[in-house]
This record gives structure tokens, C-alpha cells and sequence, in this order.
């Protein structure tokens, strides 16, 4: 009798672990990230709608333009690895609020500017610093924290959130732009980084032992103290990386990527396409076009990076993207035809779809400094738009068209499928020495 009463007495449940809910807390996780990267991304639909519009407000050269904006996506690479090092410090949700509130203020005090160096400070500094510090090191960490399962999917999902903000923003831009002046297009944007904070402060979280739950498709671990001197550990993260062969590859191969699309297509189609008669709502239609087809490509990439070889991947996104560019300036016309569309769809499938086998590599390569090493090779990325940003309005102004630029970066993409073939993976990957 009495070991019955012990026996019911004692029947207490074993302490409880992790708690596994239907649907996994990560999901909505990874749901906050994606919004916020759209609202963060608005910004990037600007700068090519803008470029003429300026020019003919402020008389300044689509150089100088293009300058300002090569300051922006050169900061925007440049802060990514700081800002996966300043996540690991204070957290993501302190770092992304941040971000969102510099990307609006930019893009507001654009509105009263002036001067050139004032687009510079305002579209150059504020905001390439502002979208650098959410853009894809913030979707490595959330990757990396959240997941341990399905990572190349969710890479791609939340890649493909840019191309959702160009989506969305490019033809409502467009359309401000068109009817009511650049200026209301600048506001718009600054709203739309703005809405998206109470999000950000309430729904996200930094880590799933802060809600008692283990990474999705993982063991629950516990949540690591925070790490002191972001900016030594990047910087730090960056000698210790240079010193392999595959980091190099890797931040060649991505420069190329950058200047192909957000140097060269997202800022200058529109107003390449405008010079050969066509209207700019139909340019930025046809940009925001390839934002769909983005959105497929980069998931369809993450799914084909869970079952494939990531660098054979990425030898085919690269030369087929330097075959269409070849084309792109014989399909330039005042109408839209059926070629123009071909290439539409089919640049849109290729645009960031190098995103998920490259993350890849780096997780291969550098295990948990990935996130960093990664904001290291999207910072090339970036400083490889930049120069295309700033060529591409140079080339403009002196010979009249930016057919040069399109043949130069269809030879790049080329050499860079060849770069991509020549890393090596790596059987295990340790964090590296530093």
C-alpha cells in the first residue's frame, strides 16, 4: 500500500524538456525575417528610377549619381560582416532596428537635400550602412540559429525577400515617380522601412533557447554568451579567411555576382531601357518582373543546394547569366517583345539564385564563423556592384549608351563560372583559427 502511494505520489513528470510545438517556432521566425528584409529592400527600387529624374532636377551628372550609389551598395557589403559580429554582441533584434531606422531617415532627408554630397551622405552613408546591416548576414544568422534542418531552403526564402520588396515597391515607385515626382517615392520608402519596426522589436527573437525551444530539425543547445568586440572578431574572422584559397574564389565569384545585378541591371535597366524610347512604368515593370521569377529561382536554388553540388551550381547560375547579358542590349527596343520577356523571366530565375550554394560553401569551408566569413564574400559582392554603379553612369556620360557595360559584364559572369568550378569542398568544417 504504501509503495502504490509512493509509487502515485512520485508519479511526478520528468523535468520537461524543449518544448516541440506543431508548428515550429523558427517558421515564424524566419516569417519576421523575411517581412523585415522586404521593408529594409524598398530602397533598392529607387536608385534606378531616380537616376534620370535627378539629373533633370539638379542638373548633375549620372557619374556623380552613380557615385552616391556606389557609396551605398559598397557600405552595404562592407557592414554585413560587422553586422553579423554586432548580432552575435546585442542581439538581432536590437542590430535591425537600428538598421530600419537608418534606411528611413536617408531616405527621408533626401527629400531636402541640395547638393550632391548630400545624396552621398544621405543615399551613400546612412542607408548603405542602414541595409548592410540586415541584408544577407542577417539571413546567414538566422539561418544558422534557427535551423539545422532544411538551411538551404530557408536561405533561398529569405534571399528571395529582396527581390519580394522589388516586387512590391518597383512599380508603386514607378508609378509615384511617373505622376507626382521623386520626392513622394522617397517618403514612401522611408514609411515602409518604418512600419516594419514594431514587427521586428515584438515578434522577432534572437536565439531559440530564449523560448526554450531547440533549432528546427536539431538538439536544443544553450544560448551562447554574448561576444565581445564584434569589430576585433570580424576583422580577426577576415586575416584568418584570407589566409585560404577558397575565400578568395568565393568573394571573386560573388564581386562578379554584384556587378551583374545590383550594380549593373537594378540600377541602370530602367534607365537604359528609357533611352531606347521605352517609358520608365514600363522599365520598372519589367525590373519588378524579374523579382518574380527571383523569388522562384532563389527558392527552386535553395532546394537544388540541399541534393546537389553547391560549385557545379554555381559554374551553371554564372555562364547562363553571361550568355543572356550578351543579348540584352540587341533586345532593347521602345515596346516590349517577346525576346525582352524571354530574358526577363530567365535573368529573374538566375538573379540571386548564387546566393544559396555560396552560403553553402561558406558553411562548408568555416563552419560557425560562416555568418561572418559569408559577410565578407557578400561584402565583395557589393564593393563589385559599386564599381559597376559608378562605370556604368561614367560609361553613359561618355559614350552615350550603356551597351559597353552589358558586353563587359557578360565576359565576367563567364570567367566566374570557371572560378566557381575550381573550389574545392571541404570534408569538415571546423571554425577557423583565430
Amino acid at each position: 500500500m504504501t509503495q502504490t502511494t509512493e509509487a502515485a505520489q512520485g508519479a511526478v513528470p520528468a523535468p520537461a524538456g524543449p518544448r516541440r510545438p506543431r508548428i515550429h517556432r523558427a517558421w515564424f521566425v524566419a516569417a519576421v525575417a523575411f517581412v523585415t528584409i522586404i521593408g529594409g529592400a524598398a530602397f533598392n527600387s529607387l536608385p534606378g528610377l531616380l537616376i534620370e529624374p535627378l539629373h533633370e532636377s539638379f542638373h548633375w551628372s549620372r557619374g556623380e549619381i552613380g557615385f552616391a550609389v556606389s557609396i551605398d551598395m559598397a557600405l552595404y557589403g562592407l557592414t554585413a560582416p560587422f553586422a553579423a559580429a554586432l548580432m552575435d554582441r546585442f542581439g538581432m533584434r536590437k542590430v535591425v532596428v537600428v538598421a530600419l531606422s537608418m534606411v528611413a531617415a536617408g531616405a527621408l532627408l533626401s527629400v531636402w537635400m541640395t547638393a550632391s554630397w548630400q545624396l552621398m551622405l544621405y543615399w551613400g552613408l546612412l542607408v548603405g550602412l542602414g541595409t548592410g546591416s540586415m541584408a544577407m548576414a542577417f539571413s546567414a544568422t538566422v539561418t544558422n540559429r534557427w535551423f539545422v534542418e532544411r538551411r538551404g531552403l530557408v536561405t533561398g526564402v529569405l534571399t528571395a525577400a529582396g527581390a519580394s520588396g522589388q516586387l512590391v515597391f518597383l512599380p508603386l515607385c514607378a508609378w509615384i515617380v511617373e505622376d507626382h515626382g521623386w520626392k513622394p517615392a522617397s517618403v514612401t520608402v522611408a514609411l515602409a522601412a518604418l512600419v516594419v519596426v514594431p514587427f521586428v522589436w515584438l515578434l522577432l527573437r534572437d536565439h531559440p533557447a530564449d523560448v526554450g525551444l531547440a533549432p528546427y530539425g536539431g538538439e536544443f543547445v544553450e544560448k551562447p554568451a554574448p561576444r565581445r568586440g564584434a569589430a576585433k572578431r570580424a576583422v580577426t574572422v577576415l586575416f584568418a579567411a584570407a589566409k585560404t584559397g577558397p575565400f578568395w574564389l568565393l568573394a571573386g565569384t560573388f564581386a562578379i555576382c554584384g556587378a551583374s545585378t545590383n550594380g549593373l541591371v537594378r540600377t541602370y535597366f530602367v534607365p537604359s531601357a528609357h533611352d531606347h524610347g521605352m517609358p520608365i512604368t514600363a522599365a520598372a515593370s519589367l525590373l519588378a518582373v524579374i523579382g518574380v521569377f527571383d523569388v522562384i529561382g532563389t527558392i527552386a536554388s535553395g532546394w537544388l543546394t540541399d541534393r546537389f553540388e553547391a560549385r557545379r551550381l554555381l559554374a551553371a547560375y554564372y555562364a547562363l547569366r553571361g550568355v543572356s547579358l550578351l543579348f540584352l542590349p540587341m533586345l532593347m527596343a521602345p515596346a516590349v517583345h517577346p525576346p525582352m520577356i524571354f530574358f526577363i523571366v530567365f535573368y529573374g530565375l538566375d538573379w540571386v539564385a548564387t546566393v544559396p550554394p555560396t552560403l553553402a560553401l561558406c558553411r562548408d569551408q568555416y563552419g560557425e564563423d560562416s555568418a561572418i566569413v559569408f559577410g565578407w564574400v557578400l561584402a565583395s559582392h557589393q564593393v563589385g556592384a559599386a564599381v559597376v554603379a559608378f562605370a556604368g553612369g561614367v560609361a553613359r556620360d561618355v559614350f552615350g549608351s550603356y551597351d559597353v557595360v552589358w558586353y563587359a559584364a557578360g565576359a565576367l559572369c563567364a570567367a566566374a563560372a570557371l572560378m566557381s568550378l575550381v573550389i574545392r569542398r571541404s570534408p569538415a568544417a571546423p571554425a577557423l583559427k583565430h
